[in-house]
């Protein structure tokens, strides 16, 4: 248990600043592998159902993941604190895979060579697969305990703020993972190659997470007999579980919102990338195309994918603007006022990239009114849930709430993908998907999410 008689003291803005360092890093790295894993497994042979079967390593892996290591570090005493080896960790072994992941072929080929055998034991796409594993494990390895580290380390009249800041550092870490190959092309007349920008992700990840791990000081775990008579009486998972909901009503309320919300969230996430290519730019699916239709689309792929990281830049540039505002708003007016306007842009954003598919100057516009959404989705859930946590639960909680981020997901990652497999139609040179599909649904799972965020009754500002 943390000691009771260390009053934490409020932080300030430099601290602040320092504190989300780290998770600009992670999140440099996660919108890396956002962007560009459809590109990589396309390109590898994945149809539009195995590529969300493998973006279930990210719903998975939080599922499993986060829950086990939240509580984990609840329990851990070290040297170095209660969370740090877990940050540390997950962002040493997810920048290996990071560096491996766009170069799965050339391994596979190099595998083969090394046991003298004429074909490949390992597929290029089953090796990317399993970077994908390992990069979603060791993403959620870090990011369950540092978001633990906010209620640890940051008084409790701060949290709104604390996770705002969070926002602020995810926001700022996805505009400069997604504006970097941009502005270098247009700006630079340098096109930089996928592995150059996953081995950028992979130093952002561990030298941001590092330099945390080494500034970021945990309050002293006290140890005595009664706290150690309860360490040995541990909890059972499920009994943590029926706690968690029967703690309050509103806990049950804050769950299903944030269920409904990353199923809309991650229908832009997942296929993004997919839309623009073949919806917005037309592009015919290339998964089994002839090396000579590939070719013929290639410098057009090329700008696809670019003008997806313009949009993902400009979302999580509104977002890292506006992060901090509304912290500061929903420590005036409420979470729940705040957040419910938040999701209804977000709303608004999803409509109209269904509806508007041809007009690249539009999508520009939506994904930049996204970013409020957005912005809104990494911190607000989460400080409404914190007035809610009983201390020393902090990483079970976070761990638990997570099931409710991950959990959509696999939704996306297997129904909705399935959805748009079946929606087939023939163009020039090919065949292709109605990936805007994503978007109708994604917007009303996200309105279901508002009315539910209406609904919440927050606790009274002490």
């Amino acid at each position: 248990m943390l000691d009771e008689k260390t009053k934490l003291k409020k932080f300030s803005t430099a601290q602040l600043l320092n504190f989300c360092l780290g998770f600009f890093g992670l999140q440099f790295a996660w919108q890396m592998r956002i962007i560009l894993s459809g590109p990589v497994t396309e390109g590898l042979g994945a149809s539009p159902l195995l590529f969300g079967l493998i973006w279930l390593a990210g719903p998975v892996t939080g599922m499993l993941v986060q829950p086990i290591v939240g509580a984990l570090s609840d329990k851990t005493q070290t040297r170095f604190g209660r969370r740090v080896p877990y940050l540390f960790l997950g962002a040493l072994f997810a920048s290996i895979a990071l560096w491996i992941f766009p170069n799965s072929a050339i391994l596979s080929e190099k595998i083969a060579a090394l046991l003298h055998v004429p074909e490949p034991v390992f597929g290029g796409l089953i090796i990317a697969a399993i970077m994908i594993w390992v990069i979603d494990a060791c993403v959620n390895v870090a990011q369950g305990p540092y978001r633990a580290l906010v209620p640890d380390v940051v008084p409790q009249e701060q949290h709104s703020l604390a996770n705002a800041y969070l926002s602020f550092a995810i926001g700022l870490g996805s505009v400069i993972a997604a504006g970097t190959a941009p502005f270098l092309k247009y700006v630079c007349d340098i096109q930089i190659s996928i592995e150059a920008q996953f081995v950028m992700a992979a130093l952002a990840f561990f030298l941001a997470m590092t330099w945390t791990c080494i500034t970021i000081k945990e309050p002293k775990v006290v140890k005595t007999e009664e706290k150690k008579e309860e360490i040995k009486d541990e909890t059972p998972f499920m009994k943590k579980l029926k706690d968690f909901f029967t703690s309050s009503p509103e806990v049950t309320k804050i769950c299903v919102m944030q269920l409904f919300t990353w199923v809309g969230i991650m229908s832009l996430f997942i296929f993004f990338t997919q839309y623009v290519t073949h919806t917005v730019f037309n592009i015919p699916d290339l998964t089994n195309a002839t090396e000579e239709v590939k070719n013929l689309y290639a410098e057009k792929l090329s700008t696809a994918t670019n003008f997806s990281s313009i949009c993902f830049a400009i979302q999580n540039l509104i977002c890292f603007i506006v992060a901090i505002p509304i912290g500061l708003l929903s420590t005036k007016f409420g979470n729940k006022k705040v957040h419910f306007i938040s999701l209804i842009s977000l709303v608004l954003a999803f409509l109209g990239m269904g509806f508007f598919t041809q007009n690249q100057t539009l999508i520009l516009l939506l994904m930049s009114l996204a970013g409020i959404g957005w912005a809104s989705i990494l911190a607000l859930p989460f400080a409404m849930l914190t007035e809610y946590i009983q201390k020393g639960t902090e990483g079970s909680v976070m761990g638990i709430f997570n099931i409710f981020i991950a959990g959509p997901q696999v939704l996306v990652c297997t129904l909705l993908a399935w959805f748009i497999s079946k929606c087939v139609f023939h163009v020039e040179n090919g065949i292709n998907y109605h990936w805007e599909y994503a978007f109708f649904i994604g917007a009303l799972m996200l309105l279901i999410a508002a009315i539910i965020t209406y609904m919440i009754k927050e606790k009274q500002a002490e």
